[in-house]
């Protein structure tokens, strides 16, 4: 008998350097000045944000000035530019997903688990984009509208830190998600609060702080690489998480297993 919602999870993944191997800001960000909406020097000024996350994770300062920065690239701008600039970002941003993160969220699927993104990012790219790689939905930054253009505020808390924790839970009230048999992936300290209010906590491609946290609390470490095998740390108290992180590579490069022995994995892993 198939659980009822109300006792089973889902799965909430972090999108930049979690399911995609870039910035999906900086893809904006291109974009955007192809529409004619940034600068050179604002792309620029993206370019290096893109590259200092890249190497060394996103910091709250780093993060309130792309916030601030894509608030103003789109204040009266017509909703249907946006939409615009996600028939350009999506294909690029489908190109990035790391082939372990698609077996994670395979794994997921395939033990009945809803999956999501939870992203900075703009709901109207992160919600086209999860319906691109076939995922339950997004959870993003929600901008006001007026009068079908962008007016420069916030609907919603910023889809960051304490922000994508309460997106969560909101989602999980809506939808009844046991958020104790959950599971929340990213790579930042910054997304701390979405990993504390799961029950299944893991860091992807760690920043030194999350490292730092995740291996006092006993969580599960893992990176991922598209030139070498996957590397899984295991924490004391986390082995059957990493474990499934770690089956997780074998799936992705291993697309066209039958479904059966497929199946059959999952449940030795997930049960």
């Amino acid at each position: 008998m198939n659980a009822s919602p109300q006792q089973r999870g889902a799965a909430f993944f972090d999108l930049d350097r979690t399911i995609i191997s870039g910035s999906s800001v900086f893809a904006m960000g291109v974009a955007a000045y192809r529409a004619g909406m940034v600068s050179n020097r604002e792309l620029l000024g993206d370019a290096l944000n893109a590259a200092t996350f890249l190497f060394a994770g996103a910091s709250d300062d780093k993060t309130e000035a792309v916030k601030n920065r894509v608030l103003q690239a789109i204040t009266g701008v017509p909703v249907e530019a946006m939409a615009e600039l996600g028939d350009q970002i999506i294909p690029r941003l489908q190109s990035e997903v790391r082939r372990e993160a698609r077996g994670l969220l395979d794994l997921h699927d395939a033990a009945g688990r809803d999956t999501f993104i939870v992203s900075a990012s703009p709901i109207e790219i992160v919600g086209d984009f999860a319906d691109a790689i076939g995922l339950t939905g997004g959870i993003g930054t929600v901008a006001a509208i007026e009068d079908g253009v962008y007016t420069g505020e916030l609907a919603e808390p910023f889809c960051y830190g304490n922000g994508k924790a309460l997106a969560i839970e909101r989602v999980a009230n809506e939808r009844g998600y046991d958020l104790a048999l959950s599971y929340a992936y990213t790579d930042s300290a910054g997304d701390l609060p979405m990993l504390e209010i799961v029950g299944h906590p893991v860091a992807v491609n760690p920043d030194r702080a999350l490292e730092a946290v995740a291996y006092h609390r006993g969580w599960p470490i893992v990176e991922f690489s598209r030139t070498r095998k996957t590397v899984v740390k295991r924490t004391t108290a986390a082995v059957g998480a990493a474990a499934m992180a770690g089956i997780a590579f074998g799936v992705g490069v291993s697309a066209g297993k039958r479904s059966a022995a497929r199946q059959s994995l999952i449940r030795r892993v997930l049960r």
